[in-house]
């Protein structure tokens, strides 16, 4: 074969290749060919040319895979093999993540086999220098970082048996074995839960989830501990707030319902500590007979609304009449509302019988819902979309608050034996009111809260109920331990006695009213009396001086309701002149030097205990459930700001430590 070199071809061509003119072969000749035994007759100058060529292609071949090897196949399959979370990122990992990290890469696991490091790159390699992407260089960057990331562990299950009783499943990772959550939150009584904020998921492990509040330098007319943050409206028992006084009635021991002094105690102080702290509340004026007022409308013929003058409370008031008959549309006098967040109704009110003011209230969940203030004394009843509470004939004036949506909510589940209304309550709009029948009314308000009248309802009740002994009767049956004679109705209790001379004080702090404050006074007679003989004083190994809140035989001895009856006795000494205080002082100070001496016999080294029935009765300690031992420290934290006494505030300090899992040394 021959060589040729034409004008069109600018350089030697290969054997078989043959110029654009004369060469008839074609131009896309094998490249072996080049080394066949024809090309041996090339010059050596050609043969030298062609090796070269045949050279550089080669390179070029194997540094094109090399670089795909690099750039795709590897961590395609790196990244198949791999979690996502065992890529360390260090601008996004938690201190707590690289503390795992750093344990688990340490410890004596098992790994997998089948997961093998990424070995370093070559020196060819390393030395490329190529124009990528940005997605390129986050891929070499999760290659690089394949040889930090922690080995996979490789966990098997393992049976746990418990105390030799039981077993359960757990799981083993080398030489740490993990139990179940669910299995060591009961075992433990412990609360844990995952948790996702700030990017982040969690575990959140808790001991307690009772709330410690911070303290306040306390006095007898500012908030009541932390009662600001109570609501004893939404407490499951409480059936329903009586229409004729106001206060709500109670299924604690009985499922009939009766009024509980102590939770009208602290249905009044908390009302008036979220007084205190709370912003003012809006108010809507719907009309107090001064022509400040929304416009009332006659349904019918018989009807009439107009402003007159009242001669016992001297000034103007809306009378309003109609015909006498059941509650109905397109009967009586009615204005519009239509108002979503001012729930709490109030009026001062002269009802005579046959009369009804209805407000009609719209609700998600029931529809259209009419709620009645009836004339009647039946207190609550639930019929269809009606709902009545009886506030009784009112031939004299009165003040009248109603929260609508507890009336509503209470009212719709009064039937049920265990109500639970304690739900999220739904939008709820009122619609309208009506007046029907005879009667004169004025102040009538809508407002977002009226803390001090509900404040007064409790107050007024504990004045109008207090017996001649000074107390406030508890008129159910109640067994406290099997091994303690059962407190028969009509019984005492040092914690509702202390709880009313606090709200007590704190009405007569702000009205001056004296009756106020001598009911008070009268309440401290049965801190005196034995609770063998009908009161609530009892002794401890005949030394201590204890006021009990249940004054059962034996002695139990609470620690909570006893607390509470020392700082009604603060209250009434702190209020009072000195010569009215002098009882309350010297009870006061008897009883904290009783707390001071018995104190530690509640101090489990974990926990604190409710009572001292362990004691008197030689049985297993009743342990304070994790809400009463906050409110044992919310109660020595109040002690401790009125008593320097360093005992306080250890034991306030120690116990706060409980909450958290702490607990005392052994020996």
């Amino acid at each position: 074969m021959k060589f040729h070199q034409g004008q069109c071809c600018r350089q030697h061509v290969d054997v078989g290749q043959a110029c654009c003119k004369q060469n008839k072969s074609p131009r896309g000749a094998h490249l072996f060919a080049m080394l066949g035994s024809s090309s041996f007759r090339m010059p050596l100058r050609m043969r030298l040319i062609n090796i070269r060529l045949w050279l550089r292609a080669c390179i070029l071949i194997v540094a094109s895979s090399t670089l795909f090897t690099f750039m795709v196949l590897l961590p395609c399959r790196s990244i198949n093999t791999i979690d996502v979370r065992d890529i360390q990122i260090p601008s996004q990992e938690l201190p707590e993540q690289q503390h795992t990290a750093n344990l688990i890469s340490n410890s004596n696991s098992e790994y997998d086999s089948s997961v093998r490091k990424k070995p370093p790159p070559d020196d060819f390699t390393s030395q490329m220098q190529l124009k990528t992407s940005p997605e390129k260089h986050r891929i070499e960057d999760v290659i690089l970082n394949i040889d930090q990331r922690p080995p996979v562990l490789r966990y098997k299950e393992i049976e746990c048996l418990i105390n030799d009783d039981y077993s359960i499943v757990g799981r083993r990772e080398g030489s740490e074995v993990y139990l179940p959550f669910s299995f060591i939150g009961k075992y433990f009584e412990v609360e844990g839960s995952i948790a996702s904020y700030d990017g982040y998921e969690r575990f959140e492990w808790h001991h307690s989830n009772a709330r410690i509040h911070k303290p306040v330098p306390y006095r007898h007319d500012g908030p009541f501990m932390s009662f600001a943050h109570y609501s004893v409206e939404n407490r499951d028992r409480v059936k329903y707030f009586s229409g004729t006084e106001g206060v709500p009635i109670s299924t604690q021991w009985d499922s009939q319902g009766y009024f509980y002094p102590i939770q009208i105690a602290q249905f009044g102080l908390s009302h008036y500590s979220k007084n205190l702290t709370e912003p003012n509340p809006h108010v809507l004026l719907v009309d107090d007979g001064e022509g400040n007022k929304l416009r009332w409308r006659v349904e019918d013929s018989t009807s009439s609304t107009k402003i007159v003058y009242d001669s016992t409370r001297h000034t103007n008031v809306v009378e309003f009449r109609s015909a006498a008959g059941k509650p109905s549309y397109g009967h009586g006098v009615s204005v519009s509302i239509n108002e979503k967040s001012l729930p709490v109704l109030s009026f001062d009110l002269l009802m005579f019988r046959n009369s009804t003011i209805t407000v009609v209230m719209q609700t998600e969940e029931s529809g259209i819902v009419n709620l009645h203030y009836t004339s009647h004394i039946e207190e609550c009843t639930h019929r269809g979309s009606n709902v009545f509470y009886g506030i009784g004939p009112t031939f004299k004036w009165r003040t009248i608050t109603r929260d609508l949506i507890t009336d509503l909510r209470k009212g719709m589940h009064y039937k049920e034996k265990q109500p639970k209304t304690r739900r999220k309550s739904r939008t709820t709009k009122i619609l309208k009111i009506y007046l029907q029948g005879r009667g004169r009314i004025d102040n009538m308000t809508l407002s977002s809260s009226n803390h001090m009248n509900q404040f007064y309802d409790a107050a007024n009740w504990l004045v109008r109920h207090q017996d001649s002994s000074g107390g406030w009767p508890i008129m159910v049956n109640r067994l406290v331990d099997s091994d303690m004679e059962e407190l028969k109705a009509n019984w005492y209790s040092a914690m509702a006695q202390g709880q009313a001379i606090s709200t007590l004080v704190r009405a007569y702090e702000k009205t001056k009213n004296i009756v106020y404050l001598n009911s008070a006074m009268k309440g401290t007679k049965l801190y005196q009396i034995p609770s063998t003989e009908g009161g609530v004083q009892a002794r401890f190994m005949d030394k201590y001086q204890w006021y009990e809140e249940y004054p059962t035989n034996p002695s139990s001895f609470v620690l909570n309701g006893f607390i509470y009856s020392l700082i009604g006795l603060y209250d009434l000494k702190s209020s009072a002149s000195q010569e009215n205080s002098r009882e309350a002082a010297h009870l006061f100070h008897e009883g904290i030097k009783s707390l001071k001496a018995l104190l530690p016999m509640f101090d489990t080294g974990s926990g604190s205990v409710y009572d001292l029935r362990h004691v008197t009765l030689g049985k297993a300690p009743n342990l304070a459930r994790w809400d009463y031992h906050a409110t044992h420290i919310s109660q020595l934290q109040l002690i401790a700001s009125i008593d320097p006494d360093p005992l306080f505030q250890r034991t306030v300090d120690r116990w706060i430590g409980y909450i958290k899992g702490k607990r005392a040394k052994h020996n």
